[in-house]
């Protein structure tokens, strides 16, 4: 699969950096589950880039197609976390992965990987240097599933782009805060089933989830809609949780799983990763399998 968007520092109020950034939180957690993420990104030439790109090199992720950027800084992220554990973002932009430029040479060449999926989400394509390098990727990759994970962040969220970008997917990925803005925007009913449905029969989605936090998701696959309760954990932070039931949610529709294999395995990843500091913490699909 082909994932596009930020490489970024999360900084949390005790100063501690932890890398992170959806598109690399979904890789890292994609590839644990035995996929293969080509990541599409860019640090900067500072002290922050450097750390980044050994990190990811320790994850094993392939990094051909990840730049450096003497424009921009490598981007950070303030992170607050409420009383919940529920993190608020502050973004820093312009930042490096604003500068990915893909090449006609590099087109062809992700062209050539004939790729499953494609994973974009809203901040990289906020501003409209990311938006035109993400539409030439989704016109290179006309094959390529469009899994749109939502990802909403103050400052970079305009409706009308988030708008363009759910009728140019064909799998989505939204939380419920999310659901309920995109709701009131597009006119679909509020309730969750009828929104999934809708929202489906309008933009020709493949499947619909919508994250709930402790109390699950609910989803549309297959023409089937469930709900599915959540995974009790002693929550250390949910930053990361939602990139990992991502690709969870992906692995189950790449294989084929009924909606309701899917989100309960879905969620089990999540809550796996929510009980562990960091986005991207140590983890594998047998403790998934057991949780």
């Amino acid at each position: 699969m082909v994932v596009i968007g930020e490489v970024l520092w999360d900084v949390f109020p005790d100063t501690a950096c932890l890398l992170g950034g959806a598109p690399l939180n979904f890789s890292v957690h994609a590839s644990r589950l035995g996929m293969h993420p080509v990541l599409i990104s860019a640090t900067g030439t500072d002290e922050l880039g450097r750390r980044a790109e050994e990190e990811i090199r320790a994850t094993g992720l392939e990094a051909d197609f990840i730049r450096r950027s003497s424009t921009w800084p490598t981007g950070t992220a303030a992170v607050a976390l409420d009383g919940n554990g529920q993190p608020h973002f502050r973004i820093v932009r312009p930042a490096a992965y604003d500068d990915v430029v893909l090449t006609e040479n590099e087109l062809i060449r992700l062209g050539k990987m004939e790729p499953s999926w494609i994973y974009y989400g809203t901040l990289f394509a906020s501003r409209p240097e990311g938006d035109a390098t993400l539409r030439r990727l989704l016109t290179a990759l006309p094959r390529a599933t469009r899994f749109y994970d939502v990802n909403l962040r103050p400052g970079c969220d305009p409706l009308d782009l988030v708008s363009e970008l759910l009728a140019a997917a064909n799998v989505v990925k939204l939380n419920e805060s999310e659901a309920e803005r995109v709701s009131r925007h597009l006119g679909l009913p509020d309730s969750l089933e009828a929104f999934c449905r809708e929202a489906s029969a309008r933009f020709g989605w493949r499947a619909v989830c919508v994250t709930l936090g402790e109390n699950g998701c609910a989803m549309l696959a297959g023409g089937k809609f469930v709900s599915a309760r959540g995974v009790p954990v002693k929550v250390a932070d949910t930053v990361g949780a939602g990139d990992a039931f991502a690709a969870a949610f992906v692995y189950g529709l790449s294989h084929d799983w009924p909606a309701a294999e899917i989100a309960t395995f879905a969620n089990r990843v999540g809550a796996l990763v929510a009980s562990r500091a960091g986005a991207i913490p140590e983890w594998s699909i047998l403790e998934a399998v057991t949780a």
